[in-house]
C-alpha cells in the first residue's frame, strides 16, 4: 500500500508525511485554499475509517480487524484453498492450462504483473521499516501469516472480477467491484432490494477507486518520486533544487504515463509485465546482498522473528501488539479485500473465472510473504542503529518512530553505502507503475459511472495525466489522506458483497477443477507466458 508507507509510527494510520516538492507562488496559495477548507472533511472520514478498538493493551484500527477477519472466513470456507492450489496457481501463471485463443486482452501473468505493480511499492520499503520498529522482529512473523491468509481474500474477489465482467464488441473487457457488486449481488437476490443493494455498492465503490485513483495512486506517487530524486541529487543546493524543477519532472512523468494508458490494458500488461520483474529483481537482489554480507547472523534474525513474535518483549501491547502492527502492516501493503486488483485480473484471456481466482491469490504471497518479509529480515539481520534505538525509544519512551525508509535505507546502507541511489531507482520504478495500474483502475471507475465512449476517457487520461504533472509541485496532505481513507473504505462494501458472492465463487471453482479432472481442460507441457 502507498499512503501508508511513509506514516511515522506516531501518526494515525490514515496520515502521511509528504514531502514538498516546490513551493511559493501560485502553488502555495492552492495549496493553502485547499488544505484550509479541506481538512476538516478528511479529519472526518479518517477519524471513522481508522477508528481504534482496543484488546488488552493494543489499540489498532477497526478496518484491520475487518479486513483479516473476510480473509480468515474465505480460509476456511474453500478448505486453505492457497494452500491446496498453490502448484495449480503457479502452473496457470505459466499458461499451462488456457489458450491464447480464450476472450480477454492479456494472458495470466501480465495481469498478475499489472495487478502486483499497484500493490508492490513503497508500502514495501518504508511501511516494513516502520512495523519492525514499532511491533520488534516479531512484527514479521504475523505480517506473514496474515498474507497468507490475504491470499484467499484476492482468490475470491478476482474470481467474481472475471465471472461479472462485461466484454465489449470492440475485444475490450470491463470489471472489477463495480460489476460483480451490481451484476452479482442482483443475479444471487433477484428481488429490488437486492437489485438495489448491488447498485449502490457498485457506485460507491466506483467513486471510491476513481477518487483514489486520481490522489492517492497518481499524485502521491509523483510527489514522493520527485522527492526522493531530490533528496539524493543534494536536496535544495542539487540539481533538482531549484524553482520549477518539480513541474518538469511532473511533465516528463505525465507524458510517459499518458503514452502507456492511452494504450490500453494490453499496453498496461506489456508494460508491467517486464516493469514489475526488473523492479522486484533489483529489490531483492538488494535485499540478498545485506543478508549474504551478515550470513552468520541469520539463524539469529530468524530466531528473534519467531521468539518476538509469541513474547514481544520490549514491544508495546506485548505478543499482542507485535500481532497487530504485523497484520495491519499486511492490509496495508496488497490491498485484498479492497477490490482494486480484480479490475487487472479481469482483462485475463479465460473462459474460466476461477483461473484468475488462482492466479490471484500469488498476489498477497509476492508482494508479503516474499518482498515484506525480505525487507523486514534485512533490517533484523543488519540491525542499524536507527532500528536499534528507535524501537526502544517508541515501546519504552513512547517517542514517535523513525521515518520507515530511512530504516530501510540505514539497513542496506550497512552493506551497500551507495544504496540510496538503488532505492531512489526503485521508488521511481514503483512510482510509475502504481501511476499505470492506478491510471486504469480509475478509467474503468469513470468508465462505469459517466460511460466508456471514447470523449469521455479521453478527457479521464487527460485529467490524469495533469494530476500526475501536478503531483509533483502540490502536496495536498489533507486530499490524499482523505483518499487514504476512502481505499479502506472500500474494503466494507467490497467485503460484504463478497460475503454474498461466495456461493457463486464455489460453484465456479467447482465447474473448473471438474473440467480438469475430466480431461476435458488439458494440461499443457509447454508454456505460454
Amino acid at each position: 500500500m502507498y499512503l501508508q508507507s511513509t506514516a511515522a509510527a506516531a501518526d494515525p494510520p490514515g496520515s502521511t508525511h509528504i514531502l514538498a516538492a516546490d513551493g511559493g507562488g501560485i502553488f502555495a496559495g492552492v495549496e493553502n485554499w485547499i488544505a484550509d477548507n479541506f481538512t476538516p472533511i478528511a479529519d472526518g472520514l479518517s477519524s471513522f475509517v481508522f477508528a481504534e478498538v482496543t484488546i488488552g493493551p493494543a489499540t489498532f484500527p477497526w478496518i484491520v480487524s475487518w479486513l483479516i477477519l473476510g480473509a480468515i472466513v474465505f480460509t476456511v470456507y474453500f478448505g486453505f484453498i492457497q494452500v491446496r492450489r498453490f502448484k495449480l496457481a503457479t502452473d496457470l501463471v505459466r499458461g499451462k492450462f488456457t489458450d491464447k485463443s480464450e476472450p480477454g486482452e492479456i494472458n495470466h501473468f501480465q495481469a498478475l504483473a499489472s495487478a502486483l505493480s499497484g500493490t508492490v511499492g513503497l508500502g514495501n520499503i518504508a511501511g516494513v521499516g516502520a512495523a519492525v520498529t514499532i511491533g520488534g522482529a516479531g512484527a514479521t512473523f504475523w505480517m506473514i501469516c496474515a498474507g497468507l491468509l490475504a491470499m484467499a481474500s484476492k482468490f475470491v474477489e478476482c474470481t467474481l472480477g472475471v465471472k461479472y465482467r462485461e466484454e465489449h464488441a470492440d475485444g475490450t473487457v470491463s470489471g472489477g467491484p463495480m460489476y460483480y457488486l451490481s451484476k452479482g449481488i442482483a443475479d444471487r437476490f433477484p428481488n429490488g432490494f437486492g437489485v438495489g443493494l448491488g447498485k449502490v455498492l457498485a457506485v460507491l465503490t466506483a467513486i471510491g477507486i476513481l477518487f483514489f485513483g486520481i490522489i492517492g495512486g497518481n499524485m502521491f506517487q509523483s510527489n514522493q518520486a520527485f522527492a526522493q530524486i531530490k533528496d539524493v541529487t543534494g536536496g535544495d543546493d542539487g540539481l533538482f533544487g531549484s524553482d520549477g524543477s518539480a513541474l518538469v519532472f511532473g511533465i516528463i512523468l505525465a507524458i510517459i504515463i499518458g503514452v502507456v494508458i492511452i494504450g490500453g490494458i494490453k499496453s498496461i500488461g506489456n508494460v508491467t509485465s517486464r516493469l514489475v520483474p526488473t523492479m522486484g529483481v533489483l529489490y531483492v537482489v538488494a535485499c540478498l546482498v545485506v543478508i549474504l554480507v551478515n550470513f552468520t547472523e541469520v539463524p539469529a534474525a530468524i530466531g528473534e522473528i519467531i521468539s518476538g513474535a509469541f513474547t514481544g518483549e520490549g514491544v508495546a501491547g506485548g505478543a499482542i501488539g507485535a500481532l497487530i502492527v504485523g497484520i495491519q502492516r499486511s492490509a496495508f501493503s496488497n490491498e485484498a479485500g479492497l477490490g482494486s486488483a480484480p479490475i487487472a485480473h479481469s482483462a485475463v484471456k479465460t473462459r474460466n473465472p476461477a483461473t484468475e481466482g488462482f492466479v490471484a491469490l500469488l498476489e498477497p504471497f509476492i508482494d508479503t510473504v516474499i518482498v515484506c518479509t525480505m525487507t523486514a529480515l534485512t533490517i533484523v539481520i543488519a540491525k542499524p542503529a536507527i532500528w536499534t534505538e528507535g524501537f526502544v525509544d517508541v515501546n519504552q519512551n513512547g517517542a514517535d518512530a523513525p521515518d520507515g525508509v530511512t530504516v530501510t535505507s540505514d539497513a542496506f546502507a550497512t552493506a551497500m553505502p551507495w544504496f540510496p541511489y538503488v532505492l531512489t531507482v526503485a521508488v521511481v520504478l514503483f512510482a510509475i507503475s502504481t501511476l499505470i495500474t492506478w491510471g486504469y483502475y480509475g478509467e474503468k471507475a469513470w468508465g462505469y459511472l459517466f460511460g466508456r465512449n471514447k470523449v469521455s476517457i479521453r478527457i479521464y487520461q487527460v485529467l490524469f495525466c495533469v494530476m500526475s504533472a501536478a503531483g509533483a509541485v502540490l502536496t495536498l496532505q489533507s486530499v490524499i489522506n482523505f483518499a487514504d481513507a476512502v481505499l479502506f473504505l472500500l474494503a466494507l462494501f467490497n467485503i460484504t458483497g463478497l460475503y454474498l458472492l461466495l456461493p457463486v465463487v464455489k460453484r465456479e471453482v467447482k465447474d473448473f477443477l471438474g473440467k480438469i479432472d475430466s480431461g476435458e481442460i488439458k494440461k499443457k507441457e509447454k508454456t505460454e507466458v
